[in-house]
């Protein structure tokens, strides 16, 4: 899979350095993915939750943070949305 927006985990690992290790091996497995469904993300990642328009949510580091992403599975793409705090992620919903 390909990775759009790494930019943006450059600089939340930055800000939040104990999920550097985390998404490090997030950023390795994706590259390593061939996603062609939402069951081939849950069997690598079986906490990641499912949302319309492909959009995928993953706990980060235990679940303190949370990631959204879209997946264009037909292509190999996943774009980085936005990740953030479990705080802000239900502030987001609200």
């Amino acid at each position: 899979m390909r990775i759009v927006g790494r930019d943006k985990l450059d600089e939340f690992c930055r800000a939040h350095a104990d999920s550097r290790n985390w998404i490090s091996n997030w950023i390795a497995d994706t590259k390593s993915a061939s996603w062609w469904s939402p069951q081939d993300i849950k069997a690598q990642y079986a906490t990641a939750s499912f949302l319309a328009e492909n959009r995928v949510i993953f706990n980060v580091k235990g679940n303190r943070y949370r990631m959204e992403v879209l997946v264009a599975y037909n292509t190999g793409v996943v774009i980085i949305r936005w990740i953030g705090t479990h705080a802000e992620y239900t502030k987001r919903l609200s």
